[in-house]
């Protein structure tokens, strides 16, 4: 007790400390109600039980400190937790005295994280302080300059300029949406931590002075994806099964159109709409002849089709067997329980 109640002092003093640094009032200066500022603000979590922002400022930032090299992304993480009891603040944030990283938190508009330390307040203050300043007076300050939206159609325009270039040089429509959809699933991916980080950008950037070795090192790394052999170069690569992948077949590109693939592989995937999927399909085919392939590519059970069996099936299958495995072990342990004391005896 005696150490949390030091932890607890700790981080006010910090927060009191920099409040003087900025010339800002304190919570308990600008509102010793705690109404609306206010250190250690309770509040429900998510998943039941209660929890408290070491400091809350309505309308403007949740903090939550943990101790000196604590992990920040479990912090992050225990303050998602209860979020929304405290207003949906546009800007959380998690420190453990040292290190800051301010993440934020607007209406349909990407997270941005901003991360300094104490150091960089001495050695290079001007954006640390901008930051700050901004958390403390003006949020705004701090809203991403783009939204979802305008990310989504971002990634949308340079799809559809692939698949045009791709057609007109006359490669089947099927095939150019088949293997727009592949490029686009990876991207997803490493987003999702499911590819090694980077990937598509880094082999873009090794080979795009030469579009044959590129368009090898695609092949195979779709092969890799398909066939379970593990590793493509250095990377380790999972297995991705449903048949996306089957062939590892790569349409030919130009060095313009892999730099195309480099610009937007760099995009914030995490902040695509998967609704960019259906645009994929009706750009990648050709309008003139979708009535001759007798499918409409935009309806929602097309999508479902691509990703139910490449992503939502191998999850469901290793969780029913998890679920099994789990509750034989309650059964188990439900055996164990109910005997009795005179069941123990000789």
């Amino acid at each position: 007790m005696g150490s949390t109640r030091t932890e607890r002092a700790a981080s006010q003093e910090h927060f009191i400390d920099l409040c003087r640094m900025l010339g800002v009032p304190t919570p308990n200066e600008a509102d010793p109600s705690g109404d609306s500022y206010a250190f250690e603000k309770g509040a429900g979590k998510v998943e039941g039980g209660e929890g408290f922002a070491d400091v809350w400022k309505r309308g403007h930032f949740a903090w939550e400190y943990k101790g000196k090299r604590k992990n920040l992304e479990t912090a992050y993480g225990q303050l998602l937790q209860y979020r929304g009891a405290l207003d949906n603040p546009p800007l959380p944030v998690v420190c453990d005295l040292d290190r800051f990283e301010v993440h934020t938190n607007f209406t349909n508009t990407p997270t941005v994280v901003y991360k300094f330390t104490l150091a960089d307040l001495l050695t290079a203050p001007k954006e640390p302080l901008r930051i700050l300043r901004a958390l403390m007076e003006n949020p705004e300050e701090l809203r991403p300059d783009k939204t979802r939206d305008e990310i989504t159609a971002e990634a949308a325009q340079q799809f559809a300029s692939l698949a045009e270039h791709l057609r007109e040089r006359g490669h089947d429509p099927h095939d150019v949406a088949h293997f727009l959809n592949k490029l686009l699933f990876c991207m997803f991916a490493e987003d999702a931590g499911l590819l090694p980080p980077g990937l598509l950008r880094r082999l873009a950037d090794a080979l795009q002075a030469d579009p044959a070795i590129f368009t090898d090192g695609l092949a195979e790394l779709f092969t890799k994806m398909s066939d379970k052999s593990g590793l493509f170069g250095a990377e380790r690569i999972q297995w991705f099964n449903g048949g996306l992948f089957d062939g590892g077949q790569v349409l030919p590109l130009t060095a313009e159109e892999i730099k195309t693939i480099d610009q937007v592989s760099r995009l914030d995937w995490s902040q695509v709409e998967p609704a960019i999927f259906g645009t994929l399909f009706e750009r990648g085919l050709d309008p003139s002849k979708r009535s001759q392939l007798g499918a409409h590519y935009t309806d929602r059970g097309s999508i479902m089709r691509l990703i139910e069996p490449v992503l939502m099936a191998p999850l469901r299958c290793d969780f029913e067997k998890t679920k099994a495995e789990v509750e034989a072990l309650l059964a188990q342990g439900k055996k164990v329980t109910a005997r009795t004391p005179a069941d123990q005896n000789p």
